[in-house]
């Protein structure tokens, strides 16, 4: 069964750090890009951050960047997300997703990806 399974999430303070980690079921996690999404309660899914097939492109969200790091290991079939300085306003649902092999676009949206795991919890208190 191919799938995505996300871990890492937990309740931490404002200013905080999390890393969050995604672990694929198939070998071939190392040809599809992987990204990273959240969603708060009554919000749309927000994008945060994509990661290309070799780990040597990432895009983060501007409200992310310069806190967040997206990395992955292929031997592991694992992505991961450092998350620094945290703030409530990012308590939310984060999901890892991957894309289709080979795929060619940015990884900016939901759309773009057609594998997600169940999501991890991560709450931010003030």
């Amino acid at each position: 069964q191919v799938q995505l399974v996300e871990s890492g999430g937990g309740l931490v303070q404002a200013g905080d750090s999390l890393r969050l980690s995604c672990v694929a079921s198939w070998a071939t996690f190392s040809s599809r890009t992987g990204g990273w999404f959240r969603q708060a309660p009554g919000k749309e899914r927000e994008f945060v951050a994509t990661i290309s097939r070799s780990g040597g492109n990432q895009i983060y969200a501007d409200s992310v960047k310069g806190r967040f790091a997206v990395s992955r290991d292929n031997a592991k079939n694992t992505m991961y997300l450092q998350m620094n300085n945290l703030k409530p306003e990012e308590t939310a649902v984060y999901y890892c997703a991957s894309t289709v092999p080979s795929y060619s676009g940015a990884g900016i949206m939901p759309y773009e990806y057609n594998i997600w795991g169940q999501g991890t919890q991560v709450t931010v208190s003030s």
